[in-house]
């Protein structure tokens, strides 16, 4: 290879849509690169590091399952952000060939929620996941002055990965089995309330996420980071209830873009995301 490129990492990497949204961008903006998957294995992540870190046209990689915490050790930096959160989901060589870890979850996810905020007493958030991507997830709300509340089949597990970002009262930690049919909070508080699935429920092949429309989601946005199928039947019913939702597209191409500006040192173009996605979901 010739001219500089950059990767996307994973055991297994079928999947991933990275090549079709870096790909875009770079043809979009005419800058010679390349990106493309690369099947690494966790016994030979390592030695691709060793490799790459040697190749000075290797501008880095993305990071995915079952990598994100194997990496850190492996990497020379961790950015601030990244620590925090315990993941890493892009890698960047710098001109010394050393590496710099980032986690581009976090700013990706927060993407589409921020222009939605205004002048609420309070923001309360509802988590529903235990995983990487709940805790990156998390970490960006709670950051943005959220008030979180946990969901998931273990709550136990809950506190103990997410305890420093929840309140003390046992309230914020709440059973998927048990979910409350009435309000969480006093009517006449004026909130922005998000409910989000940071899980794989409703992903084709897994079961559907079945909540109690109403009561504690009463007016709150919806936004389910499952990508395959983006139109989840979570939003549909969400959509159903009035509710605004937001889907896996938008945390996709907004961490996506982060790392591209890392990678190629200009930003992604975003003018041009009702075709990226159009190409998405072919």
């Amino acid at each position: 290879m010739s001219k500089p490129y950059a990767e996307v990492i994973g055991d297994p990497i079928i999947q991933s849509k990275s090549p079709v949204i870096q790909g875009f961008w770079l043809s979009q903006l005419g800058i010679d690169a390349d990106y493309r998957r690369c099947h690494v294995t966790a016994d030979g992540l390592a030695a691709y590091l060793a490799e790459r870190r040697g190749d000075a046209l290797w501008r880095g990689c993305n990071v995915t399952m079952p990598h994100k915490q194997a990496i850190m050790p492996l990497l020379n930096r961790i950015d601030d952000e990244a620590a925090r959160i315990g993941a890493v989901n892009t890698v960047v060589r710098e001109a010394d060939g050393s590496l710099t870890g980032y986690n581009t979850d976090a700013p990706g996810f927060l993407e589409p929620v921020a222009p939605l905020l205004g002048d609420e007493d309070y923001r309360f958030a509802y988590v529903i996941g235990t995983g990487g991507a709940a805790r990156a997830i998390i970490d960006a709300l709670f950051h943005a002055e959220f008030m979180i509340w946990s969901i998931s089949r273990n709550p136990a597990k809950a506190r103990a990965e997410f305890g420093q970002y929840l309140g003390d009262d046992p309230e914020f930690l709440i059973d998927l089995a048990e979910l409350p049919s009435g309000p969480l909070r006093p009517a006449d508080l004026e909130v922005f309330s998000l409910i989000v699935n940071a899980t794989p429920l409703g992903m084709t092949g897994h079961d559907p996420l079945d909540l109690p429309w109403g009561g504690f989601l009463a007016n709150a946005t919806v936004y389910d980071i499952v990508t395959a199928p983006v139109d989840t039947a979570l939003l549909q019913q969400a959509r159903a209830q009035g509710l605004a939702t937001i889907d896996g597209l938008a945390m996709l191409i907004g961490q996506a873009a982060v790392a591209f500006e890392k990678f190629f040192g200009a930003p992604a173009p975003r003018g041009a995301d009702a075709e990226l996605r159009s190409l998405l979901t072919q």
